[in-house]
């Protein structure tokens, strides 16, 4: 494990690998390990660095202060990226951490090679979604875990969580260390509540100029799917893909299947 000091913070990350860089960005409850499954294939072509965000494992962190802002972690990762001086990266966000690469190629496009968006998490404003259903949204499940974990039911918290995304008997499935994982980084969902993250709207899709990758699981349930396809949509040249029989995790779920994806994308 390496750091790099950003914003007054110090960046965990690991990096394995050689060639034009790669660097990933997890999704909530993840840190620099979330993409195990994939380090290998992804390294033989890149190198690829993973970091963990503010406030996610290594640090234990305890749920205080106001500096776990979407806002925040975007100005992190882009801060990351300059510190890494190694000229335009690839960049590849899952779920949380494919709002935040969206909104740092909105930002800082110089900064960016190629963009691989795996089913990023948010909503979609009413250019995008004029007939969305409230009270359906994340932030209803990212609330309802918060308040499990504030009152000390982290396993409850988790459950409901990876549930609500996966289906039920998800979480029941998940490996020692996978479960593990996501109990190192429990407390982030209490910031998460008030991140104060923007829904996504068709200008800021339209206005994304990095070529871009979205790829899914085909069997994902709920909203994750509409905001891929909205972007998909709007994103000028955006391309698809859907993994068969896989779900929001399709990098853990479908290894192979999701390097081959992105590194063809990688190498086009």
């Amino acid at each position: 494990m390496q750091t790099l000091s950003v914003n007054g913070y110090d960046i965990a990350y690991i990096e394995i690998g050689h060639g034009p860089p790669l660097v990933c960005v997890h999704g909530t409850l993840g840190d620099f390990r979330t993409w195990s499954a994939v380090f290998g294939p992804l390294s033989r072509k890149h190198r690829v660095i993973s970091l963990s965000l503010r406030h996610f494992f290594p640090e234990h962190w305890d749920g205080a202060g106001n500096d776990y802002r979407m806002a925040q972690h975007v100005a992190d990762v882009i801060g990351f990226i300059e510190k890494l001086d190694t000229g335009p990266v690839d960049l590849m966000g899952h779920s949380r951490g494919g709002h935040i690469a969206f909104r740092v190629a909105g930002r800082r496009p110089d900064l960016l090679r190629r963009l691989v968006l795996a089913e990023p998490g948010g909503e979609l404003d009413d250019t995008l979604a004029p007939r969305a259903t409230p009270g359906t949204s994340q932030r209803v499940r990212i609330s309802t875990a918060a308040e499990k974990v504030a009152a000390g039911d982290i396993d409850g918290a988790l459950l409901s969580f990876v549930d609500g995304i996966d289906g039920e008997g998800a979480w029941a499935r998940l490996p020692a260390a996978a479960k593990q994982q996501l109990r190192d980084n429990a407390t982030t969902l209490i910031g998460q509540v008030d991140e104060n993250r923007q829904p996504y709207a068709r200008g800021d899709a339209e206005s994304i100029r990095t070529p871009t990758l979205l790829v899914g699981g085909a069997d994902t349930k709920g909203s994750l799917p509409a905001v891929l396809h909205a972007l998909a949509a709007h994103i000028p040249g955006a391309t698809t893909a859907l993994i068969p029989g896989t779900r929001h995790w399709m990098f853990e779920q479908a290894p192979e299947r999701f390097c081959e994806i992105v590194l063809a994308f990688l190498a086009g």
